[in-house]
């Protein structure tokens, strides 16, 4: 592990992600700026992947974003893990271009294995995976991320319940628990309560982790959650991250889950994170 490489990475992922949203004055910044260092740890550390794209996904881990509408950091991530050009980067939410704002198929964006944005689908397509995986007597796993809004879908409980009575164990879904989502504070529109245990109630080996923003805990998180795999229980971490993640006046609020920065805000935005990587 380099960690220095990881964390400027981090650093550079959040200028693609400021800089894509304010271009096009639309996009998610919020969430995509929390789960920054989560995703640039999954695609750089964590998961087993081969070398080019195909949709079938054999002998090699698998990820699934459920909440699409942080698109901008699945994109960022995507191009500077060699899935495509990073200069792709710039046509983010125009016309024609494979990098909508919510992921899609149709354009054959390598990286993406399913349209999602409509909440609440991504874990049943995970287990679809992970069960095609089992079939196949493939070892890898299927990793998943979701919004603790997005846990607010009724879609979601009754794949929470399958996966644990059926024993889907090489799959480990990730919840991104900010507590933020469109309209306010999740214990405000509609209380979660304790997640961790919901999910264990329904036969889940949980783990959590506190520093969802910090790479060398995310990275130790995840590999006690790998460690639970093949026990016969599917594994989901809690991953307690700050809305807006790196950007002092972005954090802490759901005003930015869907508001880009004006050319003001967006300087503001970049000096907190100077340079490491090279813009597109």
């Amino acid at each position: 592990m380099n960690l220095t490489y990881l964390n400027d990475l981090t650093i550079q992922v959040r200028r693609d992600i400021l800089r894509m949203v304010h271009q096009v004055n639309s996009g998610h910044p919020g969430g995509s700026l929390g789960c920054t260092e989560f995703i640039v740890a999954l695609y750089q550390e964590l998961m087993d992947r081969n070398d080019g794209f195909d949709m079938d996904g054999l002998n090699e881990d698998v990820f699934f974003l459920s909440n699409g509408h942080i698109s901008p950091v699945f994109y960022s991530v995507l191009a500077r893990s060699g899935y495509f050009e990073i200069a792709e980067l710039s046509t983010f939410r125009k016309i024609d271009s494979r990098l909508q704002g919510h992921p899609t198929t149709h354009e054959h964006l390598p990286g993406v294995r399913i349209a999602s944005g409509s909440l609440g689908q991504g874990l049943s397509v995970a287990i679809g995976a992970a069960l095609s995986k089992k079939l196949n007597k493939d070892s890898k796993l299927v990793y998943s991320l979701h919004g603790d809004g997005e846990m607010q879908e009724g879609q979601n409980w009754e794949a929470i319940m399958y996966a644990g009575a059926k024993q889907v164990d090489n799959l480990i879904a990730t919840i991104d628990l900010n507590g933020q989502q469109i309209d306010g504070s999740t214990k405000d529109v509609l209380d979660l309560g304790d997640l961790g245990q919901k999910f264990e109630v329904f036969g889940w080996h949980v783990e959590h982790i506190e520093q969802g923003n910090n790479i060398e805990a995310i990275i130790s998180g995840m590999k006690k959650a790998k460690a639970q795999t093949g026990q016969k229980r599917p594994v989901a971490v809690m991953l307690h991250t700050v809305m807006g993640n790196g950007v002092d006046f972005m954090m802490h609020t759901h005003a930015w889950h869907g508001k880009a920065p004006n050319d003001d805000q967006l300087a503001t935005a970049l000096a907190q994170n100077p340079e490491t990587l090279g813009d597109y």
